[in-house]
């Protein structure tokens, strides 16, 4: 028994020597567990708008950030260090029967409308520019102006100016808008003088009788001062809708060499005389003849006045707003009007006018971009005689219910984002990617693309890091950061 003792304390001692030279090494250390990567942050909000209206200026719930991980597909670079022109707003034009219809809407209907067109909350497009008719347009319910006479009698001294026949719809309307938003700007265009000035007596084409050059730029005076009497003020007016287009209800000649004398001898020196400083804007005609406002501008008296000149986009090229930049850089370009039509489609309409009307009048130095009518109804009127029978708004409206337009959406997704004040910045583009970029009073950055091909990806970069996004064919988004 003693000699098992022996030999059971002599292996129990073997063992603790054997194991503690075991234990007198560190054990390694095992790998250790991945952590959880971090969230990622959502850098870029996006808003898309689909051609098959799936999607209608729908915010996006799809996490883009930015990053430096590389990969194959285009940048569309965004630097803010380059600026370009400032920003007056976007926009439609309040015709005659868009205020009409409007008006006559119910009055909570009416405000949510106009709180939605107008305002500045989550629900509301900002639209920040709008033009108007200097006395009726083709898109009006009746052809008028401030001072009609019967048949053969005048009135070269405006005893008889009024702006009665706008009273009732357009100036109520326009001062329920400037409570919404006091901060829009208006531009005024005449379709037509009185026709007791023009020389065939018609509302439809003819021009100004020389005679009544001085008569005709106090009536401009007197409309600027009584809607500012009716606390409307007047942005800028253009001379002449469309001068070189005869055949409206109404409408009006007037050639280059005409316009520069109007301005310089007679509206010029009226707006100065009555200490106006509403804007005068030359042309407000389609972007196949610069060649006219370079000409009024070239001449140094009528320039004096001129603050620049206004484009439609009928006929042209967006281009020739840069054709005259380059001649005159010291004045502003203004994209004015453009309409989408009863045939038109949504997915081509929102893909043209996008690129062209908003992106294009952008790039190539515009400090507007407005569609055409704001309102019609389900027979795309009312209208005068003759006027426009197809012309789409940005919305129809049928007693108190509305619905939204194409139009609605291709300013939307410029109006929403960038206010009054913004500046465009560069941006690149890309095969089938137009695209125009823009810098807030905020500080934010926004960017519009507008997809012409396929579905594609693309990066948007900034500061030397980028975030990916895929586009749907035909599709249109805006970004913001």
């Amino acid at each position: 028994m003693m000699r098992l003792n022996r030999l059971f304390i002599l292996l129990t001692v073997l063992f603790t020597v054997l194991t503690a030279g075991d234990c007198s090494k560190k054990s390694e250390p095992g790998p250790s567990p991945t952590p959880n990567p971090p969230p990622a942050t959502n850098d870029v909000e996006m808003w898309l708008t689909k051609g098959d209206q799936s999607a209608l200026l729908q915010k996006q719930t799809t996490i883009l950030s930015f990053g430096t991980t590389p990969n194959v597909f285009t940048n569309i670079d965004v630097d803010s260090s380059t600026s370009y022109q400032s920003i007056d707003g976007f926009g439609f034009t309040l015709t005659g029967s868009s205020a009409y219809l409007i008006n006559r809407m119910g009055a909570t209907e009416k405000a949510n409308l106009l709180n939605e067109l107008f305002g500045s909350g989550a629900n509301s497009i900002g639209i920040s520019y709008l033009r108007v008719s200097i006395g009726a347009s083709d898109l009006s319910p009746a052809v008028f102006s401030y001072n009609d006479m019967p048949t053969g009698q005048t009135d070269p001294s405006l005893t008889n100016f009024s702006l009665s026949q706008d009273l009732t719809d357009l100036v109520p309307v326009l001062q329920q808008i400037l409570t919404i938003n006091p901060s829009i700007k208006i531009m005024g265009s005449p379709w037509s003088p009185p026709v007791w000035m023009k020389t065939n007596g018609s509302s439809v084409g003819g021009s100004l009788q020389t005679q009544y050059y001085g008569v005709y730029a106090q009536y401009l005076v007197k409309y600027i001062q009584q809607m500012q009497a009716r606390s409307i003020p007047i942005h800028a007016i253009t001379i002449q809708n469309e001068p070189e287009h005869g055949g409206n209800n109404p409408s009006m000649l007037m050639n280059a060499a005409e316009q520069t004398n109007f301005i310089k001898n007679h509206l010029g020196p009226a707006f100065q005389t009555a200490g106006i400083s509403t804007k005068i804007i030359a042309w407000d005609h389609n972007c196949d003849n610069p060649n006219y406002p370079i000409t009024v501008m070239n001449d140094p008296a009528a320039k004096n006045y001129v603050d620049g000149a206004a484009f439609h986009l009928y006929a042209g090229d967006i281009s020739a707003l840069s054709t005259v930049h380059n001649a005159h850089p010291d004045r502003n370009l203004y994209f004015t009007e453009q309409w989408t039509g009863a045939n038109g489609s949504f997915d081509g309409d929102l893909k043209w006018h996008l690129k062209n009307v908003v992106v294009g009048s952008m790039r190539n130095w515009s400090r507007i971009a407005l569609e055409w009518n704001l309102a019609n109804d389900p027979s795309y009127g009312p209208h005068t005689p003759g006027g426009c029978t197809e012309c789409k708004g940005a919305i129809t409206i049928s007693g108190s219910n509305f619905s939204r337009n194409v139009g609605y959406y291709i300013i939307a997704h410029a109006s929403r984002f960038v206010p009054a004040g913004s500046v465009r910045i560069a941006s690149t583009e890309a095969a089938g990617l137009a695209t125009v970029a823009f810098k807030t009073p905020a500080g934010k950055k926004v960017l519009l693309v507008v997809n012409e091909g396929g579905a594609q990806g693309f990066n948007i970069k900034y500061k030397g890091k980028w975030a990916f996004v895929s586009l749907p064919s035909g599709a249109a988004a805006t970004f913001t950061w």
